[in-house]
């Protein structure tokens, strides 16, 4: 099936999704299904293989790509809104811990997160620092004034931007002071999207939440935004590969 679903509008879109799954599990036929709709893909797919430029990217479960992007064009494509990214930097604080500095912020890693991902040792800043890709998912980010007992070091400071209300959530855009990740991966995405030729009007990286529909931030208010220390996710800016092991 290649793009079955690309002239329907939204709604006949969501049901024929629906059909097209329990036709293909009635009939229990293997079925290639070719989308741009990353939504499509994670819903209907049970393995999905993500391509950029007729090379295959990564293959596998949909919830396992979403958790575990190999690269940095796989974070960006699996995930509505995109992964957030930003350029920061892997620092060792006081007791050995790790910590992140995007822009003026600091953020003190889970220890889990160095367990799991050995690797970011190599990029603490010692005589020449070397930069990094910081991903944060927008459901990985919350209201400070929701969350009790946020550990210390976790916090953002942003002004918002834009805030969409949704119902079951509400969408906060915001800015952060830290350099954008410009990369091959990040030019394809953006090409993909059509957002290449948009004029940027802000000098930091534009960042997308997911918070709460409890919150009831508005535009131009300072915010505090907790981040979900254990869930971020680091790519090394020069290959684009996840830092892992």
């Amino acid at each position: 099936m290649d793009e079955p679903l690309s002239n329907l509008d939204a709604k006949l879109r969501v049901q024929m999704r629906s059909e097209i799954a329990q036709v293909q599990h009635d009939l229990n036929v293997t079925t290639i299904y070719v989308t741009h709709d990353q939504t499509e893909a994670m819903t209907m797919g049970d393995r999905v293989a993500v391509m950029k430029a007729g090379v295959l990217q990564a293959l596998g479960d949909p919830q396992h790509l979403y958790d575990n992007p190999a690269n940095i064009f796989v974070a960006g494509f699996i995930g509505s809104p995109p992964m957030n990214m930003a350029v920061g930097r892997v620092v060792r604080e006081d007791g050995d811990g790790l910590a992140v500095k995007l822009g003026s912020a600091t953020i003190r890693l889970h220890p889990s997160v160095e367990q799991e991902r050995p690797g970011l040792a190599g990029y603490v800043a010692r005589d020449m620092a070397r930069d990094v890709a910081v991903g944060i998912r927008s459901e990985d980010m919350e209201d400070a004034r929701l969350v009790r007992d946020a550990p210390a070091g976790t916090r953002l400071r942003a002004t918002v931007g834009q805030v969409e209300a949704l119902g079951a959530q509400i969408v906060v855009h915001f800015e952060v002071d830290a350099p954008k990740v410009v990369t091959e991966d990040t030019k394809a995405l953006e090409k993909d999207a059509h957002t290449e030729d948009v004029p940027v009007a802000h000098t930091g990286t534009r960042f997308v939440a997911a918070f709460a529909p409890r919150s009831r931030v508005r535009i131009g208010d300072e915010v505090e935004v907790v981040v979900d220390a254990e869930r971020m996710h680091f790519f090394d800016p020069g290959t684009g590969v996840a830092i892992r092991g």
